[in-house]
């Protein structure tokens, strides 16, 4: 059963995301600020965690870093702050999707949905020096384990899947976010900005096609 750890200090927020994920078929766990979301995940793991950004003791942002340190869990970020810099500074802090409030219940559980789907497929992909675990969602570059979030997982498999194929970034953002969103050029650009930084001496095999988008050409 996916477990959901649902994050936010307002607690009618907390019940209102706890009835419609327990009407999905959910177990959930709730934290009222980001200190206990932070000692929770160290005993425990999640599946998804719905993090509110602005709390008390700990704020989203931090404990989402605190959280990407120890344990790969994919974090949906809550808040009432949907600037395009909020967007893009909630993903550099390890955020899977950011979510403005208010928000709908129904478009949050399709989100998780998104989030957790991507499981299963070829045990073990390889390309070049990058060797991809779909199983275990492990990433190894020369034979060393390299910590990619989530997205940047999901982001990665997909141009490994499609290599030697040129992808829009209006396909790219199609097939790892599964949503429409408003500013797809920014979003994709940045993801690939963090993904090739995990990438170490393999970044290059991301190339940059100007005007169109993205193509993965692993160098054997």
């Amino acid at each position: 059963m996916t477990r959901i750890l649902i994050v936010d200090d307002e607690p009618d927020i907390r019940a209102l995301v706890r009835r419609y994920a327990e009407r999905e078929g959910y177990e959930t766990a709730e934290a009222e600020n980001g200190m206990a979301a932070v000692s929770m995940c160290r005993e425990t793991d999640f599946d998804v965690i719905i993090m509110d950004a602005m709390m008390p003791e700990l704020d989203g942002f931090s404990a989402c870093r605190e959280i990407r340190a120890i344990k790969d869990i994919p974090v949906i970020m809550l808040s009432a702050r949907g600037e395009e810099y909020d967007r893009l500074f909630g993903f550099e802090t390890g955020a899977d999707d950011y979510v403005v409030k208010p928000f709908s219940p129904r478009e949050l559980m399709a989100r998780i949905k998104v989030v957790t789907g991507r499981r299963g497929g070829m045990p073990k992909i390889k390309a070049g020096n990058i060797e991809i675990d779909t199983l275990g969602r492990n990433v190894y570059i020369n034979g060393g384990k390299t910590e990619l979030t989530a997205k940047e997982y999901d982001l990665l498999l997909y141009l490994v899947k499609n290599a030697g194929i040129v992808l829009t970034r209006e396909q790219i953002m199609d097939a790892v976010w599964d949503y429409e969103y408003y500013s797809a050029d920014r979003t994709v650009d940045w993801q690939i900005k963090q993904l090739r930084a995990h990438l170490g001496d393999c970044r290059d095999y991301i190339v940059t096609v100007r005007g169109v988008g993205y193509k993965f050409e692993a160098q054997n």
